[in-house]
């Protein structure tokens, strides 16, 4: 049994979960933040036999696609001054981690 945990942004959750129960797979979703640029994402948790991971996968591919979009970043100047300007940024797509699963148990 494996343990695929997918980090996808908040525009594409709600399409990756309905993909993936659509397919009966077990999903469930953890709001989270990322690091880079401080927004919020979601992690979707899903468990399942080792056969059916590459499923998984190419539905989390197919339904998080990554797009570019511009975002304010800021420089700062010996002064003390800050200038902000737009930065464009690739955003979406998905970071997939599976995991070998030792038990599962359903209570």
């Amino acid at each position: 049994m494996k343990l695929i945990l997918a980090i996808v942004s908040n525009d594409d959750a709600s399409s990756v979960s309905s993909a993936l129960t659509k397919e009966n797979f077990s999903v469930t979703r953890l709001a989270t933040t990322g690091g880079f640029l401080r927004a919020g994402n979601t992690t979707v948790i899903v468990g399942t036999e080792d056969e059916n991971v590459d499923h998984c996968i190419e539905i989390i591919g197919k339904e998080s696609q990554r797009r570019t979009e511009i975002v304010p970043s800021t420089a700062s100047y010996d002064i003390g001054r800050y200038a902000s300007f737009p930065v464009e940024v690739q955003v979406g797509g998905a970071t997939i981690f599976v995991l070998d699963v030792e038990q599962f148990t359903k209570l």
